[in-house]
Parts: structure tokens; sequence; C-alpha cells
């Protein structure tokens, strides 16, 4: 589905992630998760995909951040192949798993403190403070998680996400946990983050108006096995606001695809 262009910038044509001919099958019971996947982000650009439930979305994240190996195919960052965790990848889970007995900006540090050690942690505390005030919680750097509200929580792990100022930022539904002004409101804070530094941002997601508001690509998953079975570009002007999703656009969008995901999981 082609949709008319806007006149926003369009992100660098510079491939930053590329998967191609991805599969994955768990060899215990033969089960093939993921089937010939092709995937490319480019710079600048914010993807996300959408399926059913067992459509294998967690496990392609999950490759991409070098958590799991796959079975095949070519998993490539910034020209180099992905063969386990790198600092140049960012992540971002369901909940924001801070640690209880450490400050804001020590969660934040965290990534910095764990790979290069407490010095160099300490002489990053600029850069996270920037962080903190980049996401509008530069006064909590001293307040500990069990004092945070889920947004500010999830803020947090946002800044903790940065800090190594990675090539790309891999989302597993981060604000799923939220009520839905809050979610909807850090969907705006991630938007606002994304188009200041650029960032190259893949996302999962269950909500399709989510998906919608936030991406520029969606990639629509099919089932057993999981695979792409079309590429929705979002041609909506940015930055973006809420008010779009009373938009006829918006509503079109999200109609076909979530029209398209009833005849991928009914097999019509």
């Amino acid at each position: 589905m082609q949709l008319p262009a806007d006149q926003s910038e369009p992100a660098e044509a510079r491939p930053v992630y590329q998967i191609e001919r991805l599969s994955k099958t768990y060899g215990r019971n033969g089960f093939t998760a993921l089937k010939d996947v092709d995937l490319t982000l480019n710079k600048g650009e914010f993807g996300a995909v959408i399926g059913s439930s067992g459509c294998g979305k967690s496990t392609m994240l999950k490759i991409m951040a070098g958590l799991l190996p796959p079975s095949s195919g070519r998993v490539m960052l910034e020209g180099k192949p992905v063969l386990g965790p790198r600092r140049d990848i960012g992540m971002m889970f369901q909940q924001a798993t801070l640690l209880p007995w450490k400050t804001t900006l020590g969660n934040v540090l965290l990534p910095i403190e764990m790979r290069d050690g407490k010095a160099a942690a300490r002489a990053a505390e600029g850069r996270a403070r920037d962080l903190l005030e980049l996401v509008g919680i530069g006064r909590a750097e001293s307040i500990y998680p069990g004092e945070l509200s889920g947004g500010m929580a999830q803020r947090a792990a946002i800044c903790r996400m940065l800090i190594s100022d990675p090539a790309v930022l891999l989302l597993d539904e981060p604000f799923s946990a939220l009520d839905e002004l809050t979610r909807d409101f850090m969907n705006m804070e991630l938007q606002r983050i994304c188009l200041e530094r650029r960032a190259t941002t893949f996302l999962v997601t269950h909500s399709i108006p989510e998906a919608v508001i936030l991406a520029d690509r969606i990639y629509i998953m099919d089932a057993n096995p999981g695979r792409v079975a079309e590429i929705v570009d979002i041609d909506l002007p940015r930055p973006r606001n809420l008010d779009m999703i009373n938009t006829t656009k918006f509503g079109d969008i999200v109609h076909h695809i979530r029209e398209k995901l009833g005849k991928e999981a009914f097999g019509t």
C-alpha cells in the first residue's frame, strides 16, 4: 500500500540494518518461527512490525539484538554481522527493569559501568544528565526507581538505551504496561527524541494505531511460519500529533492494516 507522499524531510537512504533471508527453526520440535525474512532499515528511519501472537515478532527482535542466533540468513548492522550483543544496539523492553538500589542517574549509567567500569561511568555523568533533561526528568536523577511513576521509569529506560549512542534502537512494546493516556504521551516523546537524534528505530507492537502514528514503514507479519506478508509505507507528515488519529487518512491506513491482518489470520 503506497500512500501519497508528504513534504516532510525523508530519511537518509543509507542502510543501517539489513536482514536477508532470515530463518529460525527450533531444533527440539522442528518449529519454524521465521522463514526468509528480508528487512532493511535506513538511517533515521522508524520501522515497526505488527502481527498476531506467534508470528515471530519477538524472535526476530531477539535475533536483531544478538540475543538469539538465526538458523540461516544474514543479519548486518553498519556492514558488520550481528553475532551477539553489541554496544551499538540499544534495546528497550516492556518493563523498565531498573535496579532498585541505584538512583535514576545510576541506572542510566549502568551499561557503561558494566562494560567499561566505574571510572568510565563517572566520566559519562554529564552525558547522562543531558539525556535525562532531553526526556524531561532531569530533576529525578537522585531518585530511586520505587519513587518513579511508570512513565518516568520508562523515560529513564530510554536514557539507559541511548547512553551508549547506539546505531539502532530496538523496542519491544516498551509502553504496553502503561495506561492509555501515559502511553500516548510517551509515544509522542519517543517520536520527538527519535527526530531530534535522527535515530534509526525498530518497534514491535500489537497496536495498529501506535505503529501508524510512530512508523515510517510497517512490516505486517504472517504466521506459521513467520514471514513479511506486506510492507506499508506511512507517508504522514512529521512531527505527528494525536489529532491525526481522527483524520480520514489515518483511519484508512489503520483499516487497511487491520483488514490485512484479518485475512492473514484466517487464511482468506
